[in-house]
């Protein structure tokens, strides 16, 4: 088994850098003006669509509400596999920033992608964090998401159970009463697991996209009962994952499914 895992992953790590290398040109060209950027947040999209079907992980997004695109959010999801930042890549349609780990940084060619379209922190310096709440609250001000992960990195040591929320997200959003919308990521922590062997499994990756938690009339009085509300609601929904063992049949007619419910 742990074989077939090995050549599972060659298959999918090549496919990765793969697409992303013939992808780059057109993200080069497109990370030159600022306003190009929404173009390559949508290679971004088309990355993902190519890339999960390609590696047989299928995608299943359930929407609990529609959200307008044209408005901003701040997005906040459970982080337990490297996989995650990948797969917001397809589950958010909005025009989004992501604030990651400076180290993504470094990588080379995805680096500078990232470096160009989203927002880098580096969390053990309080200027860089200052730097990147200011940064954060202009790209709301502009009418752009900002997509976050609110443990701050993946930090649980059972996964998929959470530790608590950082106040970032939830304060950017108070001050800008902008709406947070939860999201619940049950299974990437099984597919590829933060245990330092990069080993992929075949799985369903799904994602439910939660009702926005309004933020208009809140206050800094209300950001503790912010942050639990999100909480709350992503970690009701693992609850009715199975933790332990994730197994289940893997059978969709179509690679990416979008469900609205509403």
């Amino acid at each position: 088994m742990q074989f077939v895992r090995r050549i599972y992953s060659i298959w999918c790590y090549i496919w990765f850098l793969g697409l992303f290398l013939l992808l780059f040109p057109f993200f080069y060209i497109f990370l030159q003006k600022e306003k190009w950027h929404p173009k390559a947040h949508y290679l971004n999209r088309l990355w993902g669509h190519l890339f999960f079907p390609i590696c047989f992980l299928p995608v299943s997004i359930e929407h609990r509400t529609k959200l307008d695109k044209h408005k901003p959010y701040v997005f906040c999801a459970n982080h337990t596999s490297v996989l995650d930042i990948a797969v917001m890549g397809v589950v958010i349609e909005n025009f989004y920033a992501f604030v990651g780990k400076r180290e993504l940084a470094k990588i080379p060619l995805f680096g500078y992608m990232f470096t160009k379209l989203h927002i880098t922190v580096d969390r053990s310096s309080r200027v860089s964090s200052y730097r990147t709440m200011q940064t954060a609250l202009d790209t709301l001000g502009k009418g752009r998401s900002i997509m976050i992960f609110p443990e701050g990195g993946i930090v649980t040591e059972n996964p998929p159970q959470m530790t608590p929320f950082k106040d970032g997200p939830f304060r950017m959003a108070i001050e800008k009463q902008v709406p947070v919308v939860p999201i619940t990521l049950p299974y990437n922590w099984y597919i590829l697991p933060d245990d330092g062997k990069l080993l992929f499994r075949r799985h369903t990756i799904k994602a439910i996209v939660h009702d926005p938690v309004p933020t208009a009339g809140m206050t800094m009085d209300d950001l503790s009962r912010l942050k639990k509300m999100t909480f709350d609601v992503i970690d009701r929904e693992l609850q009715k994952y199975p933790l332990a063992n994730p197994e289940q049949p893997v059978t969709t007619p179509s690679p990416v499914i979008n469900h609205e419910s509403r």
